[in-house]
């Protein structure tokens, strides 16, 4: 048996309690880890609010993203994760948990140089900011990518990764503190979207020519400034809600004029083959720079919660309060090792 965190129906953080369930077992090709960090996502509060379900046959426990170590494997494993290996694991659901059984295909090893926190703020975050970036927007070097949220776990990521591969990221952000985190990252310019307009912060940045790239997860409620700063023949990756998912008005007409793309994007609901190549790619172009003095990459964590503060967490994320990763410490980080 286990402990982990399950959803008492739909509802607020209060329906979030930890129960005593059946411990995994790996299966052929799998790895039980055992799960020393989770870190939330927003998919993780829409679930717990019973509007984005685990996929048909997952784990209904939450939990997207873990760090830990190899407890047992399955049978015909190729890998070669041995015993008490340090990983880091994307998961379809199951990571508010003491273990997790995972497909091997979606474990990587954890840079030696980061801590089972800052760990945990990896797979999801930094996979999910990959994905959109390589995958779907084919980000060239010298291009402007505009990231909303820039200073969320996916924005964070996303704007180092953009300067990894030599194109130039600017943020949006809801405070000043937010734009100066940005900053500190990479980001050469930011916009306060609650005192400034972005549309005219991004044409004098590009000198009209807009924005070749946009990663939005907001959607409805600001889709008519991203189309207007949208660089003729850009891309807009649309990868969440969170603006609401209604649009009223000529949403066509306007994308039309720019010849944009509007590409959707969703990660957890990809196929295991889709996740195994995306995890492989990240490994050669990324991972090597989390351990790189040169470059170093690092997931931005907020801050971090025991297993038995899950709900204190997840009203932290509600509020909006944090820059970065919120961390779920399944064991005690004085007992990390």
């Amino acid at each position: 048996m286990m402990r982990a965190v399950c959803v008492d129906g739909p509802g607020g953080p209060e329906t979030l309690q930890i129960r005593t369930v059946p411990r995994p077992e790996p299966g052929a090709g799998e790895v039980l880890v055992r799960v020393h960090a989770a870190a939330l996502n927003r998919a993780d509060l829409l679930q717990r609010r019973g509007l984005y379900p685990a996929p048909p046959g997952e784990s209904e426990v939450l939990g997207l993203e873990v760090s830990g170590t190899v407890e047992a494997t399955g049978p015909g494993l190729k890998s070669g994760f041995g015993p008490s290996e340090r990983v880091m694991a994307l998961l379809c659901g199951g990571g508010y948990a003491e273990f997790v059984s995972v497909p091997e295909e979606l474990l990587l090893p954890a840079p030696p140089n980061l801590s089972f926190s800052e760990a945990a703020g990896v797979p999801e975050a930094w996979l999910t900011a990959f994905q959109l970036l390589h995958f779907v927007a084919h980000v060239q070097e010298g291009e402007v990518v505009l990231i909303h949220a820039g200073a969320s776990g996916v924005g964070s990521a996303a704007v180092q990764l953009v300067r990894l591969c030599g194109a130039v990221p600017l943020v949006t952000a809801g405070t000043r503190d937010k734009l100066a985190l940005a900053k500190s990252l990479g980001a050469a310019d930011g916009f306060n979207y609650r005192e400034d307009d972005f549309v005219e912060g991004v044409a004098q940045f590009t000198q009209g020519r807009g924005a070749d790239v946009i990663l939005d997860c907001i959607g409805g409620s600001c889709w008519e400034k991203n189309v207007s700063c949208l660089a003729v023949d850009g891309r807009w990756v649309l990868y969440g809600t969170l603006g609401g998912a209604t649009v009223h008005g000529d949403l066509l007409k306007r994308l039309l004029s720019k010849r944009g793309q509007l590409l959707c994007s969703l990660l957890r609901s990809r196929s295991l083959q889709y996740k195994s190549s995306l995890i492989r790619s990240f490994a050669s172009r990324a991972l090597p720079h989390f351990s790189d003095p040169e470059l170093l990459l690092r997931p931005v964590i907020d801050r971090e919660f025991s297993l038995e503060e899950v709900g204190d967490a997840h009203q932290h994320m509600e509020d909006n309060k944090n820059m970065g990763k919120i961390i779920l410490n399944v064991i005690p980080k004085h007992l990390h090792g």
